[in-house]
């Protein structure tokens, strides 16, 4: 019998989600609550890598995404003109009838994932978080933003990077860090080329190309911005030109055609890391809540379905709580740390020029890494 029955997953998004598919499918119920009112996604698309692939594939939800998705299996990293350096080959992780990556649009990854949750019996309630948490040995008292009130045998904060859990667990001990860059995001008709991810070197930060259906890609561009300006969202379109400037080749063909400012999705790069355990009692943190990182590996979302599978993995292992939460923390702490810490040096490396960094041995060491068994 599981000592867990009952969880609240505080927040809707990816990781979320995936918290309440796997804690379903192991038969703990579920409630989840998102601030938002309108279940949004933010964003353009996400790279799922071998490692993201295998864990979808446990959590039954990948055979629902993959029509509305590009698969491949290679990385190449090029100049900026597009001359290639180095091609990277993926692992099949999820097994050889799977792909090795998957670009998706987060709408289209966003679909299944709620619809899956919600099927699975999750309860869903929406323009609400929590309020206050008041814990015995039994569980967690739960006062919500409605004034409603329930009770969990654990809480799981999954709400992202300024996350109302964290503070209520560490007051404002953790607080998000602007990193000193940003990153630019564009939508483009797929080049016929594009049948994998390609990422270029530019003289001031690095731009990249994903394919995310047989139609569409997005082109990303990472920028130095120290002063983390507010930008005007009328001129976002020049200014992201502006940012690939250097770039020649089809980036350079595509930046005279970013022209909407509107289809201009631009993110300063904050992170988080909560360097000690992610959970007090029975509350626990996951995923941008507990570790936000850069995109630069393209391992932040896939960092939180980690969390979400091994999490629902150690609750129904044996132990009580407590064992349960330091054995989920033992497969997650190192990892995500190291994963969190080689993304953020990645920014600083593009940041400072330097052009003797390996950028080609890190994501080698990282593709590794995270192809290891968790």
């Amino acid at each position: 019998m599981n000592t867990v029955s009952k969880v609240l997953v505080v927040g809707g998004g990816i990781g979320g989600l995936c918290a309440a598919i796997a804690l379903r499918r192991k038969g703990i119920d579920v409630d989840l609550v998102e601030l938002n009112s309108e279940w949004t996604v933010y964003g353009v698309g996400i790279i799922q890598q071998g490692n993201v692939v295998r864990e979808m594939s446990k959590l039954g939800v990948l055979d629902g995404y993959l029509d509305a998705a590009f698969a491949f299996d290679d990385v190449t990293i090029n100049t900026a003109s597009g001359q290639q350096l180095a091609r990277i080959p993926g692992q099949r992780l999820a097994g050889p009838q799977y792909p090795a990556n998957v670009g998706i649009s987060r709408l289209a990854l966003h679909k299944v994932l709620s619809e899956t949750a919600i099927e699975l019996g999750t309860s869903v309630r929406l323009g609400l978080s929590v309020e206050t948490l008041s814990e015995d040995a039994e569980g967690v008292d739960v006062v919500f933003t409605d004034g409603s009130q329930d009770s969990y045998s654990l809480v799981v904060g999954a709400d992202g990077l300024f996350s109302k859990v964290r503070g209520l667990l560490f007051s404002d001990k953790y607080q998000p860090r602007f990193t000193g860059q940003s990153v630019w995001r564009y939508n483009f008709p797929r080049n016929a080329h594009i049948d994998h991810l390609a990422t270029y070197q530019g003289p001031a930060g690095n731009a990249g190309l994903v394919p995310l259906a047989d139609d569409l890609m997005y082109m990303f561009v990472t920028s130095h911005e120290p002063t983390n300006p507010r930008m005007n969202r009328t001129t976002l379109a020049a200014e992201m030109r502006q940012r690939l400037h250097g770039f020649d080749g089809l980036i350079g063909e595509l930046r005279e055609q970013i022209n909407d400012s509107a289809k201009v999705v631009y993110k300063p790069l904050e992170v988080v890391f909560v360097d000690e355990p992610w959970y007090r009692g029975r509350v626990l943190l996951i995923g941008d809540a507990a570790h936000a990182t850069t995109p630069h590996l393209g391992q932040g979302a896939g960092m939180a379905i980690e969390d979400a599978v091994v999490l629902s993995e150690e609750l129904t292992a044996g132990g009580n709580i407590e064992h349960q939460l330091q054995r989920f923390m033992a497969r997650r702490f190192e990892r995500c740390k190291c994963i969190a810490q080689s993304s953020v040096m990645v920014g600083e490396k593009e940041i400072a020029k330097d052009r003797s960094f390996d950028s080609v041995a890190l994501v080698k060491k990282i593709l590794a890494l995270t192809a290891e068994p968790i």
